[in-house]
């Protein structure tokens, strides 16, 4: 196993470079192109998501795969390499199997245990089938790591150990008020359609706003995210309602809205701050007032008072929350009277002193097992086509000796032909069994890649017959978990 991962982080780099080193889904799949172009890479795929930047490869030559790779980051995201380096990771064979089994099961997420990653490993792994640019390994070890975190979610309580982003941006915005308080009765405005502006708008729906109205390039996503939130049923609070506007409408459904979600895949900011301001001007006289009146309080009560913390939250008449990378909101927002702004930077801050829940311990015992039974099985699957092509060689020499036998032997009848080729067969399947389990058992330890070599050497068999092999494997393999459900 060749497997080689080089990227970046909210662990490894600072939000201002991760923003600038996003990458929309047309620039990952130039960037997967030009990686299986490159000479030490054969297969490739990129995990892209608001806090990371991963491309994985199967290199032939470590030290050249990296330089290679780190390059084709720095030309796709547009970031230096001098400036990007420092920020980058790199982790080969099998540290590179542990980190994303780790990202799986969201041991390396902004928040701990949330499960989004999945959906996004997911997405990756389709892009690199769609593409073909994702071989053998690749959709074996994505395929698996899907599993894993799975195992991870149902075997252990890793869900409590964090909370979905888009759970944990709102209760940051709530400011120690319960969601389904602080939520209950508000209208929300959710800009984007995709995997977490879709959650967002669930979420929403399940804590008690009374309408979501859905903005989105694309009407028809809008349209059927709309649909789903109010599918009968559902989990959303009684009297809820939820609408798909178009693009252009936003700066109305800005003036109306309490609470304001954005994610979208745009490489520019969507919300100004001057639209920010224009919304919040544009506010009723009341609105307007109880505003001015929770600034009056906040200024004058006393900071151990608990009526601070009501009169700073009467304040906020818009509540944003920006889960998009690069940012959909901007930072200026930060600094306007009656808008407060969660986003990925404030997050990452946050997170950084959340508590571990016990259960981590078992999710990375969980991790160090998986990785183990992957490596053991890439090991063993490695000799495979030796072991196939040294029974093709054996089956080929029964055949020529059967054949001679007829010429030297021709009165022979078919029962008895029959019953001596089922001899021979027999002898050289007892002769070979042995030798062949245990080297599939020997080969499945590290360092056991040797035995495929020392197999091939000892019983002269033909380079090209073992690659043959190797090649339609492969290709039956990439067919076949192109079509597994992850």
């Amino acid at each position: 196993m060749s497997l080689l991962v080089v990227g970046l982080s909210h662990r490894s780099a600072p939000v201002s470079v991760l923003e600038r080193a996003a990458l929309a889904r047309e620039a990952q799949a130039k960037l997967l192109q030009d990686t299986l172009a490159a000479e030490p890479a054969t297969e490739a795929t990129v995990l892209a998501t608001c806090n990371r930047i991963e491309l994985y490869a199967d290199v032939d030559k470590f030290h050249a795969g990296v330089a290679e790779l780190s390059t084709l980051l720095a030309q796709h995201t547009g970031v230096g390499l001098d400036e990007l380096t420092p920020y980058l990771y790199v982790h080969y064979e099998d540290r590179a199997v542990h980190h994303l089994f780790s990202v799986a099961c969201g041991l390396d997420s902004m928040v701990v245990g949330e499960g989004q990653i999945l959906g996004q490993i997911k997405d990756a792994l389709a892009l690199g089938q769609e593409l073909h640019t994702a071989g053998r390994l690749l959709n074996d070890l994505f395929q698996q790591a899907l599993r894993v975190g799975k195992r991870a979610h149902s075997e252990t309580g890793i869900d409590r150990a964090g909370q979905s982003l888009v759970t944990f941006g709102l209760e940051r915005l709530a400011d120690g008020v319960p969601l389904g308080d602080w939520a209950g009765g508000k209208r929300a405005l959710v800009i984007g359609a995709g995997s977490m502006s879709s959650l967002a708008a669930a979420t929403l729906a399940r804590a008690g706003v009374s309408h979501v109205a859905v903005a989105n390039r694309t009407p028809a996503r809008a349209e059927r995210l709309v649909e789903i939130l109010q599918e009968p049923g559902g989990r959303s609070a009684a009297g809820f309602t939820a609408s798909a506007v178009e693009m252009a409408a936003v700066p109305q459904e800005l003036a109306l809205a309490d609470v304001v979600v954005s994610c979208t895949g745009a490489m520019g900011v969507v919300l100004t701050a001057e639209a920010i301001r224009a919304a919040l001007a544009s506010r009723t006289d009341a609105g307007a007032a109880a505003g001015s009146a929770g600034r009056d309080r906040a200024d004058s009560a006393c900071p151990l008072d608990s009526a601070c913390d009501d009169a700073a939250r009467a304040d906020v008449r818009l509540a944003l929350l920006d889960l998009a990378m690069p940012r959909d909101i901007d930072a200026a927002v930060h600094r306007l009277d009656g808008a407060r702004l969660v986003d990925i930077e404030s997050l990452a801050e946050a997170s950084a002193d959340a508590p571990m829940a016990a259960d981590v311990d078992q999710v990375r015992a969980i991790v160090s097992d998986e990785v183990a039974a992957f490596g053991a099985a890439q090991r063993a699957a490695h000799i495979t086509p030796t072991v196939v092509a040294l029974r093709t060689m054996a089956a080929d020499v029964v055949a020529s000796e059967i054949a001679r036998l007829d010429g030297r032997l021709p009165d022979l009848d078919d029962k008895q032909r029959a019953e001596i080729t089922q001899t021979v067969r027999r002898v050289v399947d007892k002769l070979l069994h042995a030798p062949t389990v245990r080297v599939k058992e020997l080969a499945s330890t590290p360092g056991g890649a040797g035995y495929a070599d020392a197999l091939r050497e000892l019983f002269d068999l033909d380079p090209q017959a073992v690659a043959a092999v190797s090649r339609a494997d492969s290709q039956a393999g990439t067919h076949n978990t192109a079509r597994e459900p992850a």
